[in-house]
């Protein structure tokens, strides 16, 4: 298909306190804008981009683009409006005259360290979407302020995103949700298209694509960029995990879901072991310690416990060490139940918990010939590996 990648780089950026608008401004012996081009027309999936821009900012644009070479499929500048969202309609409505295109890539020209993944991750989710953002879970605490710049209450987090660009839309979907709500306020293309009634797919962002606002921020990037995009760290994690039958009757609780089967686990949680072998996996890819330093099964406020919770912890310490999941690895151990016809809705309850497509998550089964415990019937024995890049 067609994309195009629509930069908008029309703002003055004042919060900067600079002469020059950020978007033109040197970072390691290229203005921001360069970078951005440059990121796009290395992808081999971007066909064109176009920038839109401030008529009086021409000179600057002419100087970014002086070095961007002719096979980057840089088209002419569009002039912006007076706000954001008036740029890109301008944007989307010129390449509309253009024709061909059939998805647009919406991107901040103040954000110069996105990378080819996170233009895969946003296109592969547009393969079943008419929309996708790359965002981050809002991982520190939230609290409101009253006006006298007191605390007022704090925010429940859960479920909270810090949205980045670039955003991904059907292109045909994204103009006409700009057409139509032109006078509403909002502050990204994303709230745009949930006014429109389009289903926004959320995939991972990257912490390093971070937008620049601020000096701070600036000096942040020049620090980053002169050392160059810092390679990911790969780290693998183990996890091991053994739970004897009980003698309450089931169901059994095995991967995240509810297997029909006489007995259940016995244990002071759930006692999900696939999930607990996972969770030690994580921890271990992070060095964050084991499950039972963490929920320790001294304490009654796990008594019973989901092991979701348990799971939802070691991915929240991963995301916190600036880490992503790439992908889990898990073998279930036992004689029965069978896993082979529940196979994939544990993958699919996995891929859920971690935020993960199914394709990182694997679950495998095996017996032990009918040797030891589990060859006994006696338990169930569970071990993973988690990849995370750091």
């Amino acid at each position: 298909m067609s994309t195009t990648a629509l930069i908008v780089a029309a703002g003055r950026g004042e919060r900067l306190g600079s002469e020059t608008p950020k978007q033109y401004l040197d970072l390691d012996g290229q203005s921001l804008l360069t970078r951005v081009i440059n990121g796009f027309a290395a992808h081999p999936s971007i066909s064109a981009i176009t920038v839109v821009i401030d008529p009086s900012h021409r000179g600057l644009y002419d100087a970014a683009v002086a070095t961007v070479a002719e096979t980057a499929g840089l088209q002419a500048p569009v002039t912006g409006g007076d706000s954001r969202q008036a740029s890109v309609l301008a944007g989307l409505e010129a390449l509309a005259q253009t024709g061909g295109t059939e998805r647009v890539l919406i991107h901040d020209a103040a954000r110069p360290f996105f990378d080819g993944a996170l233009i895969d991750r946003v296109l592969s989710a547009l393969q079943s979407a008419p929309a996708a953002i790359p965002a981050l879970p809002v991982t520190d605490s939230l609290h409101r302020a009253n006006g006298d710049g007191t605390l007022d209450h704090p925010v429940d987090r859960i479920g909270l995103h810090r949205a980045q660009t670039p955003q991904g839309f059907d292109f045909a979907a994204i103009l006409d949700a700009h057409r139509r709500f032109h006078d509403a306020a909002t502050t990204d293309d994303a709230a745009l298209a949930h006014l429109a009634g389009l289903p926004v797919k959320l995939v991972d962002g990257d912490v390093r694509n971070a937008k620049i606002t601020t000096q701070a921020d600036l000096e942040d990037a020049k620090r980053l960029a002169g050392r160059g995009t810092p390679a990911a760290m790969v780290r693998v994690g183990s996890g091991f995990d053994v739970h004897r039958f009980g003698d309450a009757p089931g169901p059994l609780r095995l991967g995240g879901i509810d297997i029909d089967h006489p007995v259940g686990l016995r244990g002071h949680s759930d006692a999900d072991v696939a999930l607990h072998a996972i969770t030690d996996a994580l921890l271990g890819a992070i060095a964050g310690g084991d499950i039972g330093e963490h929920f320790p099964p001294s304490d009654n406020a796990w008594q019973d416990a989901d092991s979701a919770r348990f799971l939802h912890h070691a991915a929240d310490m991963v995301r916190a060490c600036n880490g992503h999941i790439n992908h889990v690895d898990l073998t279930i151990i036992c004689e029965a139940p069978k896993i082979g016809p529940h196979r994939q809705a544990m993958r699919q309850r996995i891929a859920e918990l971690l935020e993960l497509e199914e394709t990182a998550v694997s679950v495998k089964a095996t017996t032990t010939e009918r040797l030891g415990f589990t060859g006994r019937g006696e338990g169930i024995a569970a071990q993973a590996t988690a990849t995370v890049s750091l």
